[in-house]
């Protein structure tokens, strides 16, 4: 069985948001966030919630369960980069795959299932969703990309340039949903993808 774990950003400003993303509510009576660690806990992945010191107070609003583990990244204004390492400090000491989610990319337990699978079959560095030919988030990474990760910065595009670097190793697994392309930055962003975007159907 490959032991994932997850590392679910939510160190952003949330500035074109406008409030905390980590505390929207998102189809049920979960938070976003909480709706997340649901997700992934659905199939046996170990989510790691990265806060920030600014939003660690919402931890009791966000309805953070207990089965995450949480972290405060205490400079995020360094950028992405720096709270993905931080998340990276967390890692349990055995695992063999890592999502490297965010808070504004919701996804159903059936794309996580899915792109497990296709590990399991494939065993690539890198496997990807995807939706009508455009790729999605978010990316299951290999422990052997492990020394890459630990050395990406911001200035060389960080996470974008490893997958970059290893486009001829990356899986891509169609899905039957556009929940994969998610990206809730805005209001309006948050607004549509509630009124129109279906989940993947529940896991068999």
């Amino acid at each position: 069985m490959v032991r994932a774990v997850a590392i679910i950003l939510a160190a952003g400003m949330s500035s074109r948001m406008g409030q905390c993303k980590a505390t929207l509510p998102w189809r049920t009576d979960l938070t976003l966030l909480a709706y997340q660690i649901q997700e992934f806990r659905t199939v046996d992945v170990v989510p790691i919630v990265v806060l920030g010191a600014h939003n660690a107070h919402l931890r009791q609003a966000a309805n953070i369960p207990s089965t995450a583990c949480v972290t405060i990244n205490p400079t995020p204004s360094q950028g992405k980069v720096s709270s993905i390492f931080q998340g990276l400090r967390c890692l349990p000491e055995q695992w063999d795959v890592v999502f490297i989610s965010a808070v504004d990319q919701p996804r159903s337990a059936k794309v996580y299932r899915q792109l497990l699978n296709a590990y399991e079959r494939h065993g690539t560095r890198i496997t990807l969703p995807s939706y009508q030919q455009r790729a999605g988030h978010p990316p299951l990474l290999s422990r052997s990309l492990l020394p890459q990760l630990t050395g990406m910065s911001d200035e060389t595009n960080g996470l974008r340039h490893v997958m970059k670097m290893h486009r001829d190793s990356t899986h891509y697994v169609t899905m039957d949903t556009a929940e994969v392309l998610l990206d809730l930055n805005t209001p309006g962003q948050y607004n549509q993808a509630i009124n129109t975007i279906r989940p993947s159907r529940a896991l068999d």
